[in-house]
Formats: structure tokens, C-alpha cells, sequence
């Protein structure tokens, strides 16, 4: 069985191998858009390997919209990195916080997230069909067997220990160090940043946040009370760390709140140096900064991004994680490693939640300890990475052409910038009733800016559905 499995793992290391040499070619034009590819025989001689490794591997490429299988043809070039579109430019925000407040249109876009009947490209989880339920089923099961009282207990104030252990674990592959009892469980990642943001905050306290920054964010800045600094980002490097030294010199700011790690919504990441310098900067103003980790894990490069936890020396940033995107987002499983406010958020917890649901955290706990984990990752990064640059190619062929996009490495979401006389709120409407939701860019700021940008998730399964979607919705811009 063991062999087996490593042979396994083995042909699928070479059929990537090779799918990455010839999508490194073809994104630097050795290889031509409609350029003949030597035949799956071929390649496997060339290679020496099987033809059924030679297979994986254009199919690999076909899955990314790479490359096209012609009938009694062969494999050709199909499209090419270089044909994407120019990205958006780094956000202006205005320099003053604003009140924080709920925008009605979020209520509508988010409405009834069971409604099968949509092509929900609105709303940032992966679809079933990407996750493991059959081995998430069978790890439940084994936990109700196993947990006193079928788990129906309250389990620790600080959150299922075996949970706790793998999240610590697990910090290694961002350049963490900590131990299970630097670590509160929650109920999501939202359930995080709440305990974070009533833990350093009070109302009317000025937050810093990236711009576009999460809606969710806002809003819950805003039943918090508290004022929202939107600071000018990239889409590519993040947050402007600059903007952010004279704002710090500028004005009181209890705390940031920034998604260090493929940001939702322009899919951003921090480079190192910027992450080490974030911290350093935030330390010398003793500024807790509240740090939204939640996508690091879908990563479409060799390794997992560090953190900005793995630079904090004085415990002043408060690591937030869940697997609600990359695992389970029904069973609100989340974390929080909140350095020298530990014991603030435990009480936070003690008083909000009194425990976390035993059962899910039990099961998530198992499923990380397993190994199972890692190897739906590895499937689920390729999928996600071949979706969007199935995307970016859609968005190429069927928008308008000053249409300019975010290439994210990780992550869920594409950000678009229409032409500036499309209004996405419009745009939104006239989609809704081609069976397509949209989540508008305008809900993204308090200042009512991006009125010409949407977010589109690409969390879905891959099929001429989804692609016909992405025709309408380019044919409703054209149409504008």
C-alpha cells in the first residue's frame, strides 16, 4: 500500500514537472499561441516517462486553458500569460476614517447563499464539488465514536486541544513558533477579528485597513462604533506601508487590520521584506496589527507565504485563521493567535461564546493530524490555479479592452476594473437576471469608490456553464 502510494505521488510530481516546462514556455513565447505540440507519444520518449504521465500532463495544461485538444489533430497553444490583461493601479483612498456603516446592497447580493439556481460568483468559498466531503464524513464518524458524549460536552474555554496542536504545527510552514496554548479557537475567522477588534478597541477608535477592504470588515467595524482609515494598496505588494508611516505619524490608530496573505478582494501578497517592515514599523508605534491570514494556505507557487506573526517579537499582531475556505465552511471552525492579549480574548470568548462547537473542531482537529489535509490542498491549489487562469483568459476574450485585472498567486478571488462609465451596481442587476450574481466594487470602500470594479470568484468547478456566464457578463459590459 505504501508503494503504491509513493508511486502514485511520484507520477505526479513528473507530469507536473513536465506541464511546468512547457507553460514556462509558452508564457515566455518559445511555444506560440496556435503552435503544435509534439504528441502525447512523443513527449512520453522525449520525457521517458509513461504515456499516461504525458497525458496528466496536457491535460494539466488543458485544465489551466493552456493549451486545446483538436480532433484527429494533436494538442496546440491556446493562450499565453502574456495576453493578460494590465492590472489596476494602486488604490487612492481619501486620507481622512470614515464612519463605518453597512451598505444595503450587501444584503441583497448575500441574501440567500442556498439559492442553487445563481452562478454565485459573489460569494468567496470553494464549491463542494472542490472539497473532501467523503473523508470529512468518515472523520465525523469517527469522532462521534470516539468524543465523550458523542462530542455533545463543552469542550476547553481555549478550544479543542488537538485542534490547537495541529494549528501550532502547522505554523512551521509559515515561519511561526508556537505552542498549543498561544492559541484560541473560534467560530470562523470573522469570529476571530470580532474577539481581536472588541479586545483593542472602543467606540470611535480609528482602524486602518487595506483599500478595497473585505465588506465583512467594515461592517464589523461598524457595529463596533469604530472609524475605518482605508489606505492606498497595490494589488500585486499590498497595503502602501508608506501611506501607512505618515498616517501612524499622522493620527491615533488603536489598530491595523490587514490580510497579509492574497487579500480579498484584490488577491494580494505581502512580500517578506514588506511583512518584516510592517511589524517593525507597527512596533515602534505600539500598534497591535490584527492579521487575517486566511487564504495563506492557497497558495499557486512552491511554498506557503510566510506571516506576519513570524516577524512579531513583542506579541503585538493577533494571527487570525479558519478552514472555512479551504475545507469546511459550514462548520465555523476558526483561531486566533493573539501573543500578549491572550488572556483578553479568552475572556472575550468566556463571555460571547462560553465554548466552541465541540464536533467540528474535533473533526478538523483529526483531519489535520491525518495528513489528509495537505493532500487535498496540493488538489485543490491546482484546480483553483488553473481556474483562474481559465478566467483571466475569459476575461480576455469576451470584455471590453481597457477591462484591466488583478493577478493573484493564491487565493479566491479576481478583481476587475471596468471602463470608467460602468456602473457595477448596474451591471450587477442586469446579471442578476441572466441567472449570474456579482458582488460590486463599491462595497468594498465606505467612500463610494470602485463603482466600476466587481470581484468574481473562481472557487467553482470548471465547465462551458461557467465560461458562458463569463461571456454574458462581458457581453452586458460591451452592451453598456
Amino acid at each position: 500500500m505504501e508503494h503504491n502510494s509513493w508511486a502514485a505521488t511520484r507520477e505526479e510530481h513528473l507530469y507536473l514537472r513536465i506541464a511546468g516546462v512547457i507553460e514556462h514556455q509558452i508564457a515566455h513565447a518559445v511555444l506560440k499561441i496556435g503552435e503544435r505540440l509534439p504528441s502525447v507519444r512523443v513527449l512520453s520518449k522525449e520525457q521517458g516517462v509513461s504515456i499516461s504521465t504525458a497525458s496528466q500532463a496536457y491535460f494539466h495544461l488543458e485544465a489551466k486553458g493552456l493549451i486545446e485538444a483538436r480532433p484527429q489533430s494533436g494538442y496546440y497553444v491556446r493562450f499565453s500569460p502574456r495576453q493578460f490583461p494590465a492590472m489596476p493601479a494602486k488604490s487612492q483612498p481619501l486620507r481622512q476614517p470614515v464612519e463605518a456603516n453597512a451598505a444595503d446592497i450587501i444584503d441583497d447580493v448575500y441574501a440567500d447563499l442556498s439559492d442553487t439556481s445563481l452562478i454565485r460568483f459573489s460569494v468567496g468559498v470553494p464549491a463542494p464539488e472542490l472539497l473532501p466531503i467523503a473523508k470529512l464524513n468518515k472523520t465525523m464518524q469517527e469522532a462521534l465514536r470516539e468524543l465523550p458524549g458523542s462530542g455533545t460536552e463543552y469542550d476547553s474555554l481555549a478550544g479543542n486541544q488537538r485542534l490547537r496542536r495541529q494549528i501550532a504545527k502547522r505554523a512551521l510552514l509559515w515561519g511561526g513558533h508556537l505552542t498549543d496554548d498561544e492559541v484560541v479557537t473560534t467560530t470562523g475567522c470573522m469570529n476571530a477579528l470580532a474577539f481581536a477588534l472588541m479586545a483593542l478597541t472602543e467606540r470611535g477608535d480609528t482602524i486602518a485597513t487595506e483599500s478595497p477592504a473585505y465588506f465583512g470588515v467594515l461592517q464589523l467595524a461598524g457595529s463596533l462604533g469604530l472609524r475605518v482609515l482605508e489606505l492606498p494598496t497595490d494589488c500585486l505588494t499590498g497595503v502602501d506601508l508608506e501611506a501607512l508611516k505618515k498616517a501612524l505619524e499622522r493620527q491615533k490608530i488603536k489598530a491595523c487590520l490587514f490580510v497579509s496573505n492574497f487579500s480579498n478582494p484584490l488577491g494580494a501578497c505581502m512580500p517578506d521584506e514588506h511583512k518584516k517592515a510592517l511589524v517593525r514599523l507597527l512596533e515602534h508605534h505600539n500598534v497591535p496589527l490584527i492579521e487575517d491570514d486566511l487564504y495563506g494556505d492557497v497558495y499557486f507557487g512552491k511554498s506557503r507565504p510566510r506571516s506576519c506573526k513570524s516577524y512579531d517579537e513583542s506579541g503585538l499582531v493577533l494571527w487570525c485563521g479558519s478552514v472555512s475556505k479551504t475545507l469546511a465552511p459550514g462548520y465555523r471552525v476558526g483561531w486566533i493567535a493573539p501573543g500578549r492579549y491572550l488572556e483578553k480574548i479568552k475572556r472575550l470568548k468566556l463571555y460571547h461564546s462560553v465554548a466552541a462547537p465541540t464536533l467540528s473542531q474535533e473533526v478538523i482537529g483529526r483531519f489535520l493530524e491525518n495528513g489528509r489535509y495537505e493532500h487535498h490542498l496540493r488538489r485543490m491549489r491546482q484546480m483553483l490555479h488553473a481556474n483562474m487562469l481559465q478566467f483571466l483568459r475569459s476575461v480576455c476574450a469576451y470584455f471590453p479592452n481597457e477591462t484591466r485585472v488583478c493577478r493573484p498567486g493564491g487565493g479566491f478571488m479576481l478583481w476587475l476594473e471596468l471602463p470608467s462609465h460602468i456602473d457595477a451596481f448596474d451591471l450587477y442587476g442586469k446579471a442578476l437576471r441572466h441567472g449570474i450574481s456579482i458582488a460590486p466594487g463599491h462595497i468594498y470602500s465606505l467612500q463610494g469608490q470602485y463603482r466600476n470594479c466587481m470581484r468574481l470568484c473562481y472557487g467553482l468547478v470548471w465547465e462551458p456553464r461557467i465560461e458562458q456566464a463569463l461571456k454574458t457578463l462581458g457581453r452586458l459590459c460591451r452592451e453598456v
